[in-house]
């Protein structure tokens, strides 16, 4: 399998912008896992989280830059990016299994939102690895349904400042 790579893409708030980008990723024949976009810091412009199966994205960031409407590209590394998704699930949990669904969402923080007869909703909010961690333990109950946002990342901040040698 090929590696994931995340990439955050500033673009200008235009028709067809995503059109544009989503067909040249189909074109190189890359998979797009996850998208989402929303209203950039900037008016005007929206950010693009992309995470696509790729080996090399060199070419494509070139190409992403050629577009008209794209500002900036950041290529976000996997130790150096905060990530996050929301999930809505809903497991199967009678009477007998509640009790235990309940207990284990909420070691995930999973807030229930929904309970019917014979199942509970959750929704949850974290790292890919925290919402697959999820699904793990409770798909044995039975998942009824199953719905996840795009990925959302930013680099973070640097923890500390650089001296500069004086002299």
């Amino acid at each position: 399998m090929t590696e994931q790579q995340v990439l955050s893409v500033l673009v200008e708030d235009k028709p067809g912008v995503l059109a544009r980008i989503s067909s040249l990723f189909a074109r190189r024949g890359f998979n797009i896992h996850s998208l989402a976009v929303g209203p950039a810091a900037d008016p005007g412009l929206s950010k693009m989280t992309i995470v696509v199966e790729a080996p090399e994205l060199e070419q494509v960031k070139k190409q992403l830059h050629k577009l008209v409407n794209v500002v900036k590209i950041t290529e976000m590394d996997a130790g150096s990016a905060i990530e996050r998704e929301i999930m809505l699930v809903r497991v199967r949990a009678g009477a007998r299994q509640r009790s235990e669904v309940l207990q284990l969402a909420a070691i995930f923080r999973a807030t229930p939102v929904d309970v019917g007869v014979d199942s509970i909703t959750f929704m949850v909010t974290g790292s890919p690895a925290k919402l697959n961690d999820l699904l793990e333990l409770i798909r044995p109950f039975g998942l009824v349904d199953l719905v996840k946002s795009g990925r959302i990342a930013l680099n973070r901040e640097p923890k500390a400042r650089k001296l500069r040698a004086v002299g």
